[in-house]
């Protein structure tokens, strides 16, 4: 008995322990359940301890364990996808303290740091990027990229790079001297060469000849105050020749023949990938225009690559750049609303149609007749039975029938689709079915062939669309709404059906979000019938009992409402975008040849007459010239006018810069007018005015400043001048002349 109560009390004792950890357990999975993970996961470590020989406490803890710590590390991987790598660092070392040894999460730590040295090294490249020094930021990038060839930033870090030194290697050498300079030459027939060296002389620049440059050329020329570089491709273009810049202040001249072009030209191979457009009509284009003959074009990858100077390279980015766009793109939005109203009355008395008679035989005899009989009999003729006994008639439908049926039907056809369709293609909208029709053909000795085929029935709607640069949607609409009459029996077994039609075409332009209106196509059919009884119907007031009325009324509409929505349209591109110049039919270049101005009277003839002889050659530089003698002008204010001119002194191509102009000094002077003169081919003022070369500013009472934003279109290396043309006072009197130094224009170098 004492070893029974002994073993009882240890049962009790073990159940209140299970208990226990039974509770532990449960709260633990309610916990991680309600995201409470690390107090969750704690009680279940908790009631593993207590009940350590608990398999299924075991089992759940270590699942909990491995669930939790790779819900940390998605979330840690998730972080050091977007950049945050403090909060992946955060969930990676919290996985760890679940699972000192989970292979992912110290896979991330090393990940993480390796990120941390990537993106010093990248801050530090593009440190380098910006001081110029591209091997020492390649060199940055390209230890990343050995490490981690995916890594975002070095990718696109070694991207720009590469295109940095691209663009610094075909921009080539540029002349740093004073080839800018202002000259002035009067020669007459005078040694080719010899006006060269004096240009090189002035200009800091060596010059070397080709072998085949004529030696006994001559020439003439007489320009005052104008660069030295304007003056000297001048000459080279009169003279057939060419030039290439070797270095800083080096440049070779050969003639201009296709020979030498071929020697000294630089080529460059180019690929283009055309995203909007056929790659083939795009090299047919550039065949057209740039006379290309070195191309290769590849259909698969809509890509063609050619190979010509860089000027034609630079001409033909320009063009693909104006004609590679996509193609417009229309949202119409159709609603089409069909209404139907069907009307039905049958109203009267309908009487049987026919009476039937026939001869009784035992066949007859045993058939039913469809209503009640009725015998015709001779007994009343003359006492005797005959053969109008056998005799019966019956009607074949009732006797009487009473219609009083009346029905009106309301049927409404909602259908709202919406489609998207680019420039100049077709749209097509189906909305009813697709009816079988089985055509049945049979041949000798062949068997009998059947063959489905299917008629759309129901509303079909095609557009087509034209989207002009105005927003302007142009639509060739054709509505066809179709509905089956009835079917008609073919002979063979085969089954047609006569097919009710409405159609509606028409063509019309709506601006973007304006809604067109296509209603008006009617159908209204009314059929009444009227089943008299001869003789009786006309009789007069009870005629109406012997007349049934049954009348039949269909009527639909159909409504099209159409509006288009322009997704994307190409926009009107400015005329300094779209005009590209071309250079000669002999020579491709991207700026005209033409001599600036840096002068009042740069371009002016002399004032002394030319002479002949030996003085027609004059030593160069000439004196000044006279001034010319002017009557004096008003007495002046107190005080000088004082205009500056200020621009940077270099640019890239495509940048937007600021030119200052001033007058100071001009406190009791009406306001102020001046011309501010600059080169429309190379610089391109950037608000909408003016654009032509010249642009009038206005300077309040008292002068002060007036800023110019201006952007560079010149795509190769060249030096372009801006200059003030004059200035002049006016107020409500009129003009209030005042002597007013001008500045000297300023060059901008254009890289």
């Amino acid at each position: 008995m004492k070893t029974g109560k002994h073993v009882l009390l240890a049962l009790v004792l073990a159940g209140i322990a299970g208990c226990a950890t039974n509770n532990a357990f449960v709260e633990g999975k309610r916990l991680i359940a309600e995201g409470k993970l690390d107090t969750g996961l704690a009680s279940l470590e908790q009631a593993a301890r207590e009940n350590p020989d608990n398999l299924e406490i075991r089992a759940v803890l270590a699942r909990q364990r491995e669930a939790i710590a790779a819900r940390f590390v998605f979330e840690a991987e998730a972080a050091r996808s977007t950049g945050d790598l403090e909060a992946a660092d955060r969930s990676f070392r919290r996985a760890l303290e679940i699972n000192p040894r989970h292979e992912r999460a110290l896979a991330g730590l090393e990940a993480i740091n390796m990120d941390r040295r990537h993106t010093a090294a990248i801050k530090r490249a593009e440190e380098l990027l910006e001081r110029g020094e591209y091997a020492a930021a390649s060199s940055e990038v390209r230890s990343v990229l050995q490490e981690n060839p995916m890594q975002r930033d070095a990718r696109r870090l070694i991207q720009r790079i590469t295109e940095m030194e691209m663009q610094a290697a075909q921009a080539g050498p540029v002349l740093k001297t004073a080839f800018k300079k202002p000259i002035t030459l009067e020669f007459r027939d005078t040694g080719l060469k010899s006006v060269f060296e004096i240009l090189a002389r002035t200009g800091g620049i060596n010059v070397v000849f080709d072998k085949d440059v004529k030696q006994d050329s001559k020439t003439t020329i007489f320009v005052r105050e104008t660069n030295i570089e304007d003056v000297f491709k001048l000459l080279l273009v009169t003279n057939q020749l060419a030039h290439k810049v070797l270095n800083e202040n080096s440049v070779l001249i050969y003639p201009n023949t296709p020979a030498k072009q071929k020697e000294y030209q630089e080529l460059m191979v180019r690929s283009f990938f055309v995203t909007n457009t056929d790659v083939k009509q795009m090299v047919a284009m550039v065949k057209g225009l740039i006379k290309t003959k070195d191309m290769h074009v590849d259909e698969k990858l809509n890509l063609f690559v050619m190979k010509d100077t860089p000027e034609a390279i630079r001409l033909v980015e320009r063009l693909v750049a104006l004609n590679d766009l996509a193609d417009p793109e229309v949202m119409l939005e159709v609603e089409v609303l069909e209404i139907g109203r069907n009307k039905l009355l049958n109203l009267g008395l309908q009487y049987p149609e026919k009476i039937n008679v026939n001869y009784l035989t035992a066949a007859s005899a045993a058939g039913a007749a469809p209503f009640p009989p009725f015998q015709i009999s001779s007994a009343g003729v003359n006492g005797n039975g005959s053969n109008l006994d056998n005799l019966i008639g019956f009607v074949a439908n009732p006797a009487l029938i009473v219609n009083l049926k009346q029905q009106d039907g309301l049927i409404n056809v909602l259908a709202n689709p919406r489609i998207r369709v680019k420039n100049r293609e077709k749209a097509k909208v189906l909305i009813g079915d697709k009816v079988p029709v089985v055509t049945t053909t049979a041949a000798a000795n062949v068997g009998v062939a059947s063959s489905v085929s299917y008629l759309d029935v129901g509303l079909k709607l095609d557009v087509e669309s034209t989207i002009s640069l105005q927003d302007e949607v142009s639509m060739k609409v054709s509505l066809e709404v179709s509905n089956i009459v009835k079917e008609v029996p073919v002979t063979g077994g085969g089954l047609a059906y006569q097919v009710g039609t409405r159609t509606a075409a028409t063509t019309l332009a709506l601006r973007d979000g304006e809604t067109q209106v296509l209603a008006g196509l009617i159908s209204d059919d009314e059929r009444t019938t009227l089943s008299k009884v001869p003789g009786l119907a006309e009789l007069p007031w009870v005629g109406k009992l012997f007349i049934n009325k049954n009348v039949v009324r269909n009527k639909t509409e159909i409504a099209l409402l159409i509006t288009p929505r322009i997704v994307r349209n190409i926009a009107r591109p400015a005329k300094a975008a779209s005009e590209v110049h071309f250079g000669t039919e002999n020579a491709i270049t991207v700026s005209p040849l033409m001599i600036g101005k840096v002068a009042p009277r740069a371009l002016a003839m002399a004032s002394s007459s030319p002479t002949s002889g030996a003085d027609a050659n004059r030593q160069w530089p000439p004196a000044p010239p006279r001034e010319e003698t002017r009557p004096p002008p008003p007495p002046a204010p107190e005080g000088i006018p004082v205009a500056t001119l200020t621009a940077p002194e270099q640019v890239s191509a495509g940048q937007e810069f600021v030119v200052s102009v001033a007058v100071a000094g001009a406190d009791a002077l009406p306001p102020a007018e001046l011309d501010l003169n600059y080169d429309s081919a190379a610089l391109e003022p950037v608000d909408e005015g003016d654009k032509s070369g010249t642009r009038m500013l206005k300077l309040g009472k008292g002068g002060g400043a007036v800023d110019v934003r201006f952007r560079s279109l010149a795509q190769k290396p060249v030096t372009t001048q801006i200059s003030i043309g004059n200035i002049s006072f006016k107020d409500e009197s009129g003009p209030f002349p005042v002597p007013v130094p001008l500045p000297p224009a300023v060059n901008v170098d254009i890289r």
